[in-house]
């Protein structure tokens, strides 16, 4: 069986930190193997403390009286010297449920009021986003929102530009556009579901648990 003999860490940064690792494969061979983590210390990696945690939160959200717009920003991201289409997203604080860090951090990038709705747990919880390189996973908070779209409270890091999208233009968007894979997924109910949220009723037809 696979193992992990050692873990060393090789950043210290506040965000992202980079892992090094002396593991054995299935066949008992000794091998390297990096993981980038949120964890600031190894001791903070999921491998270490074997509990899972949401490092981060999604937000899917539809806008207008209609519900008929979904809410994405377009992000300069330097992984890609470039702009991608994304949901609102970002960081649990320690401490913060990510229910809150939701209404939060749809707030600070976009100006505008998270309504969330409860789901079920099987479709909110957090799942992992890379998990080749990454321990980091997210859960994914639904609603509606509303207000005034501002960029007050961005951080001067972010470059962001908030698209509240019909579906015409969603169909531009991943047709033309970077998008990134957990919001093209979703994009799919937007464009061709009458009703986007249906896929969260449950089996008694209800959205709330």
């Amino acid at each position: 069986m696979p193992g992990i003999k050692k873990i060393t860490q090789v950043t210290e940064n506040p965000f992202v930190n980079l892992y090094d690792m002396d593991v054995e494969d299935r066949r008992g061979n000794a091998r390297k193997y990096y993981v980038a983590s949120r964890a600031k210390t190894a001791e903070g990696l999921e491998m270490s403390r074997k509990q899972q945690m949401a490092d981060g939160v999604i937000i899917y959200s539809l806008y207008g009286e209609k519900r008929d717009r979904v809410v994405l920003i377009r992000q300069y991201r330097y992984a890609i010297d470039g702009y991608i289409y994304e949901f609102p997203a970002g960081l649990v604080e320690p401490g913060e449920d990510y229910h809150a860090s939701a209404v939060r951090e749809m707030k600070e990038e976009t100006g505008l009021t998270l309504h969330p709705i409860q789901v079920d747990k099987m479709f909110e919880k957090p799942y992992y986003t890379t998990i080749g390189m990454t321990d980091e996973c997210c859960g994914t908070v639904y609603g509606y929102a509303d207000g005034e779209i501002s960029s007050d409270l961005l951080e001067d890091s972010e470059e962001i530009e908030v698209v509240l999208a019909d579906r015409d233009e969603v169909r531009r968007i991943l047709r033309e556009e970077r998008v990134a894979i957990v919001c093209s997924y979703m994009l799919l109910h937007f464009l061709h579901d009458e009703e986007p949220f249906a896929f969260l009723k449950t089996e008694e037809g209800q959205d709330e648990k």
